[in-house]
């Protein structure tokens, strides 16, 4: 693939932003900081209504048939937006483990709620930063799950959920309803991702994937939110830079710009570099899906993603001096987001740890 978007790819990207813009704005989101366990509706609404939760799911169950890379395009700006709800990223994991390992029972049960957004799904592989343990704290007996599956995103509002846990000493990916399930709220910076501990008692599941294949399904699934992720924060990354630029171009020191002083300008022009190498990786990585290198694209998106957020919001906030960390101003949105996103779906070392271990094996 051209490592530029076409007129179609650019027609989602352009539409998707207005939208956005028009629907989402920090005076919205800054209450549900404070307020465990709720999201912005009016996002989920719009994304539901756009047609966006069906955008990369087959036809056959509702979906759009489109792929990771339009659907890149609309977390790009849902990045931008700081968009307050996590349910994009996580129904689409959901949906893509019944897509690709389900019966078609389960695909024809659960896939056409998803692809509506009338069902939520969550993915609960991580045990605390450990996005894949070697020993899960859940275990499948073949029809329940037992254990506590910690800090799941979007846990609190998800009907269901796709489980990494332990069957008879091996991995399984099992798939549960969420109902009987008790959930408990994890209050963080950043609510609105509806973190929540999922603590399962006999809870009914069934299986999707089990055996040697179990924990190479789950990698790529974490591959495919991690692509996802990824546009989030190059989307945020970027709006910030925007956001640094136009702030040192108007704001006066000493009787000139700001941005005529090196510190601020070589700060934004790394920013511009950081951002614009993220950008690549992610649509580099969005293409690759279904090749034999798309984990490893993948997590190269990921990591350069983590590293452009983070350094844009840090870097945005010291441009704006004092204002830059007042709550009305609404810089620290994106800082919580970019902390919050940096350990969804794995932390930095874990996808480092993937990356040099698939540069290793084809060194060798």
């Amino acid at each position: 693939m051209s490592i530029l978007y076409d007129e179609g790819q650019d027609a989602i990207a352009t539409e998707s932003r207005r939208v956005l813009e028009a629907r989402v704005n920090k005076d919205e989101l800054l209450p549900l900081l404070e307020t465990t366990g709720e999201y912005h509706h009016g996002f989920w609404t719009t994304a539901k209504e756009q047609g966006w939760t069906a955008l990369a799911l087959p036809e056959t169950y509702g979906g759009l048939a489109l792929g990771l890379v339009e659907l890149g395009l609309i977390a790009h700006q849902a990045g931008r937006s700081l968009s307050g709800a996590p349910f994009l990223t996580s129904s689409f994991g959901a949906a893509k483990a019944i897509e690709l390992y389900g019966t078609d029972a389960q695909k024809g049960r659960w896939l056409p709620g998803l692809a509506s957004g009338e069902i939520i799904g969550a993915v609960a592989f991580a045990h605390g930063a450990d996005a894949l343990p070697l020993h899960p704290p859940v275990a499948f007996d073949g029809a329940r799950l037992d254990g506590t599956a910690i800090g799941v995103t979007g846990g609190l509002a998800a009907d269901i959920a796709v489980v990494f846990a332990e069957h008879g000493g091996a991995p399984v990916l099992a798939l549960a309803e969420l109902g009987p399930v008790e959930r408990v709220a994890v209050p963080s910076f950043d609510n609105s991702r509806c973190i929540a501990d999922l603590h399962f008692a006999a809870a009914p599941a069934e299986a999707l994937v089990a055996g040697n294949l179990a924990r190479d399904a789950a990698l790529h699934i974490l591959a495919l939110q991690a692509v996802i992720t990824a546009h989030e924060q190059t989307g945020g990354a970027e709006a910030l830079m925007e956001i640094a630029r136009d702030y040192a171009v108007t704001r006066k020191a000493f009787g000139q710009p700001i941005g005529a002083f090196q510190s601020i300008k070589h700060r934004i022009a790394e920013l511009y570099g950081l951002v614009e190498l993220a950008r690549a990786n992610c649509i580099h990585a969005a293409a690759r899906e279904g090749q034999d290198d798309f984990v490893t694209a993948a997590a190269a998106a990921r990591l350069s993603a983590t590293d452009a957020y983070d350094s844009a919001a840090r870097d945005c906030v010291q441009i704006h001096g004092g204002i830059g960390v007042t709550w009305e101003i609404g810089l620290h949105l994106h800082m919580r987001r970019a902390r919050s996103l940096a350990i969804e779906q794995g932390s930095s070392l874990f996808w480092e740890d993937v990356l040099v271990d698939r540069l290793s094996g084809e060194a060798a």
